[in-house]
């Protein structure tokens, strides 16, 4: 069973981020472009995350749906600092003894802080580049000893893990007028509590925004529609169980997410599908089907 935050880390620790007027941008990940100094912006996202590929034979049947709010600011024209709240609903269904059963928790999750530097820009005529490195840490905010009926709930159930956790990693942003392109790699370490560890994870991300609409840039445009495209590669270690490796558990997964954005000064509305492209995870380790992504940003 994979870790919620982990599937849902792109959302929490890479909140997209844009200067005004808005702009496109990854919808699963962080960008370079920098939040004008002084200024803030808020990000609301629904991620819905099916999983239910199960070669245990247990017929492991996990939905967890998350809202995601974001909140950040502009320090200085190269600090942008960020809030990462999620509030996570998350049920399992199985059959254990030939008997169907049903697990589930929901409430807050594990808040994240962090922030993220501009160290490299490069500006031309209708185009610029932005490097930009971030780290942050996760802390233990969500409840990490729910229990039902049947007891204690496994830690991919829980809402929160209970441990502190720090990322950090690179993005690059390298913009135009018809397009945008985001690269990102990126490693999150997940530490231990309760006898338990998720296996770190470290990605490497790419996302194309192409414009779709108006063709033609001119005036009297309220706002342009883009075209997403992106690719996550994700690898994540085994969990560690009392120290010891749990076989079931970590791998290495490609997701493609095609998605839109309708684009704004002020306010982004955005939706996309990450579907598996490849998935080669250890022993029974669930497999997923989709996650869904939908939300807005404002910038103020």
């Amino acid at each position: 069973m994979r870790r919620w935050p982990a599937s849902l880390y792109l959302t929490c620790l890479l909140a997209t981020s844009w200067a005004a007027p808005a702009l496109a941008a990854p919808q699963s990940f962080n960008t370079a472009l920098p939040v004008a100094q002084g200024e803030f912006l808020f990000r609301e996202q629904f991620v819905l995350d099916q999983s239910g590929d199960d070669p245990s034979g247990a017929n492991r049947d996990r939905t967890a749906w998350a809202l995601v709010s974001v909140l950040g600011y502009g320090a200085t024209p190269d600090l942008a600092l960020f809030g990462v709240v999620p509030y996570v609903d998350k049920n399992l269904n199985l059959t254990q003894g030939g008997a169907k059963r049903e697990r589930s928790a929901r409430g807050l999750g594990d808040i994240s802080l962090f922030g993220r530097y501009t160290v490299y820009r490069q500006d031309w005529p209708g185009r610029n580049l932005r490097i930009a490195p971030f780290a942050g840490l996760e802390f233990p905010t969500g409840e990490d000893d729910e229990s039902d009926s049947l007891g204690r709930l496994p830690p991919s159930l829980q809402p929160g893990s209970g441990s502190w956790d720090p990322f950090g990693g690179v993005v690059l942003t390298y913009q135009t007028l018809d397009f945008q392109i985001d690269t990102q790699a990126s490693y999150r370490a997940n530490t231990e509590a309760n006898s338990f560890a998720f296996g770190d994870v470290a990605r490497l991300d790419g996302s194309l925004q192409y414009r779709l609409w108006p063709r033609e840039l001119g005036g009297g445009v309220p706002g342009f529609l883009y075209g997403v495209l992106e690719a996550n590669l994700v690898y994540q270690d085994k969990n560690q169980i009392g120290g010891s490796d749990d076989p079931n558990s970590g791998g290495l997964s490609l997701f493609i997410l095609p998605g839109l954005q309708y684009v704004t000064k002020r306010w982004i509305i955005e939706a996309g599908v990450q579907v598996p492209a490849f998935q080669n995870l250890n022993g029974t380790a669930l497999e997923k089907d989709y996650v869904l992504r939908a939300g807005f940003r404002l910038n103020f």
